[in-house]
């Protein structure tokens, strides 16, 4: 009689249990949706389009989970001060200003963003040393004595150019000029200098307008030189191949070095949610391809390709799920 008065009572404890973990699941709000705020570019670059897609793809695959919205910015810098602030918490950005930004480098001295993590690479972006084709230039060692557009002061760019022509001992050798692209086009056909950097995909409008009418050409940056450059710890850089039919005026492909666009997060961030982003974004990568012609070159098999930070442990998960070896210097 005793045993069965005692099992009762167990099964009247267990059913409250059941009856209450039920009702408070039950009761209980569900979580709300994740504000992911996505920071971009100018509206007529390449980072607005693809945000405003990777948002779109996000409130209709991942809605439970996320809710995102994206905005046009003044992209790279301002777009990891805007991760450090916390107006944005996912952003596009260059690796190299990512880097400068997570080491306080350049122009994060004194401000750096402890905040960053990487979530993936996207797609090259061309450090391209515009000459004139008549102009003689062929190597980045010829830039010794000439007159040389670095970008307008300070700009991922002019930094980029610095870095570049310091590794192959011409920085002390040239003029200096810092003026953005659109001047250094100008002044390149009028012969007011004698090269120009530009750092954009492939090909870029602007050499484009400027090759129609003055052919040019791109300066040679060597593989002994990208070898420099990783050696100093510069591992944002990777080499690439212009190839010759891409302006007007080149007779041959042109090696140089790119650097990449990709995204980064606040280390704030849950977890999941990164790696919803990164689920959403390669599971349907072909609606995204229909937002820009450059998202054909993010890739799943080059998402760490040119990392130079830490990866957010929701994107680290991500990738070793897909058996992607994560580089030891790149885990949380």
């Amino acid at each position: 009689m005793a045993s069965k008065t005692l099992l009762v009572a167990v099964l009247a404890v267990v059913v409250l249990v059941v009856v209450g973990v039920v009702s408070y699941y039950l009761l209980m709000p569900p979580r709300a949706p994740y504000k992911l705020v996505i920071y971009t570019g100018g509206t007529g670059g390449v980072y607005y389009p693809l945000g405003v897609k990777l948002a779109d793809m996000l409130n209709k695959y991942a809605s439970d989970r996320i809710t995102a919205s994206a905005s046009s910015s003044g992209a790279s810098v301002a777009n990891a001060r805007a991760l450090g602030t916390g107006d944005a918490n996912l952003v596009f950005i260059q690796n190299d200003v990512a880097y400068y930004a997570y080491h306080g480098l350049y122009m994060f001295e004194g401000s750096k963003i402890d905040k960053i993590r990487a979530v993936a690479a996207l797609y090259p972006e061309i450090v391209q040393i515009v000459v004139r084709a008549d102009s003689g230039i062929k190597s980045i060692y010829d830039l010794a004595g000439k007159r040389v557009a670095v970008g307008a002061a300070g700009s991922g760019t002019a930094v980029e150019a610095e870095i570049i022509l310091k590794a192959a001992g011409v920085w002390d050798k040239i003029t200096v000029q810092n003026l953005d692209f659109t001047q250094a086009a100008q002044a390149l056909k009028l012969g007011q200098v004698d090269a120009a950097f530009v750092v954009a995909g492939i090909p870029t409008s602007a050499v484009m307008e400027l090759a129609a009418t003055t052919p040019v050409n791109l300066v040679e940056v060597p593989d002994e030189l990208v070898n420099k450059l990783k050696q100093q710890g510069y591992l944002f850089f990777i080499p690439f191949t212009v190839p010759k039919d891409t302006y007007a005026g080149m007779q041959s492909d042109v090696k140089t070095v790119a650097v990449k666009a990709m995204l980064a997060v606040s280390s704030d961030v849950p977890d999941d949610v990164v790696y919803h982003v990164l689920k959403v974004m390669y599971d349907h990568i072909d609606e995204l391809r229909q937002a820009h012609s450059r998202a054909r070159d993010i890739k799943l098999e080059t998402a760490l390709e040119g990392v130079p930070i830490k990866l957010h442990p929701g994107a680290f998960k991500y990738f070793q799920e897909k058996g992607i070896t994560v580089p030891a210097e790149l885990r949380p």
